[in-house]
């Protein structure tokens, strides 16, 4: 702490009472200008002449209308493209990491790994201008101590960096919460369809059109998976993505159950009722535990806003009493 007001003592005399502020502005100005370069500058990539030349076969069969709507969508990607090697990992296993993170999100645009770090950097200098110009409006008001201006400037920064991490975080687990709710009664009524004679694949499909109401969530991942198997995709390797994507243990043992049951030749119908059977045991089960959970959770609530009052309304008449007494016989003395 001396070293930060000896410092602040010495910026104080040589630049006068916004000598601080106007040392960390530069700081700061002097961090983006040797950043920008960084960003800005893209190395050379071995692989731009194989690019160019599929840009120019794309072009060229653009004129007979095979690859229009192809351009057009790699033409968003390509807006953070010279950005890339600043907003992506370049860790094969970290930018998988956050590729599925997006995807549980439910971000599934192959540029949304760019789109989260861009955000994170806008958003994390955003609110850092913020918080310096509002320590310097602090300082016309009154004078600030150095350790208050540098809380002030970069608390706010640190908050903008780490939002778009708090939104995909929450967002991860209110769609979990709403695949685990909704999948007892999607397996219920794919077993119903599957008892009804519709075959697996078509069940899936019934299934995503009933319960988008309700859950539009897991709706959409059947649909996902109806569609994927309809391309021409491999039934288990499907089933395993959309385990991945979900990241809720009953959709991984529902996956599971799927695939041994085609592997092993077993009744769909079957498996498929002695699974709901479990998942609803299960999803009682949860409602029991968040019950017994809910006395002990009440117990501070209970012991702060009950047990005053009552112990004033007990005690206070006798005190109140006992005090008159005391004061009565002090004033006959």
């Amino acid at each position: 702490m001396e070293i930060l007001n000896t410092i602040n003592q010495l910026l104080v005399d040589k630049m006068g009472p916004m000598g601080p502020l106007f040392a960390i502005g530069g700081l700061g100005l002097l961090l983006v200008v040797l950043t920008l370069p960084t960003i800005l500058v893209k190395p050379a990539d071995p692989l731009d002449k194989l690019r160019a030349a599929t840009r120019e076969a794309q072009a060229s069969r653009r004129k007979n209308g095979e690859e229009v709507k192809a351009l057009r969508n790699s033409g968003k990607i390509d807006k953070l493209d010279k950005f890339a090697n600043f907003l992506e990992p370049q860790d094969a296993e970290e930018m998988s990491a956050a590729r599925l993170k997006m995807l549980r999100a439910g971000y599934r645009s192959p540029d949304a790994v760019r789109a989260f770090h861009a955000a994170q950097f806008v958003l994390g200098i955003g609110f850092l201008v913020i918080g310096l110009l509002y320590t310097l409006y602090l300082s016309h008001q009154a004078p600030v101590s150095t350790q208050a201006q540098i809380l002030y400037t970069i608390i706010p920064g640190a908050a903008g960096y780490m939002l778009p991490k708090y939104w995909i975080t929450r967002r991860i687990a209110t769609r979990q919460q709403e695949i685990l709710d909704g999948f007892p009664d999607a397996l219920d009524m794919m077993l119903v369809c599957v008892e009804a004679g519709q075959s697996l694949d078509q069940s899936i499909v019934r299934v995503a059109k009933e319960i988008r109401a309700g859950y539009p969530i897991l709706a959409e991942e059947f649909e996902m998976v109806a569609h994927e198997i309809k391309a021409g995709k491999e039934r288990v390797t499907v089933l395993r993505d959309m385990s991945e994507r979900a990241g809720v243990p009953d959709v991984s043992s529902f996956v599971t159950v799927m695939i041994q049951s085609a592997t092993f030749g077993t009744s769909i119908a079957e498996a498929l009722r002695v699974f709901s059977a479990e998942m609803r045991d299960k999803r009682v089960m949860r409602a029991e535990e968040k019950a017994n959970k809910l006395p002990t959770k009440l117990t501070l609530g209970t012991m702060l806003f009950t047990v005053p009052p009552l112990m004033l309304i007990l005690i206070g008449p006798s005190i109140l009493g006992i005090v008159k007494a005391l004061s009565g016989g002090f004033g006959t003395h």
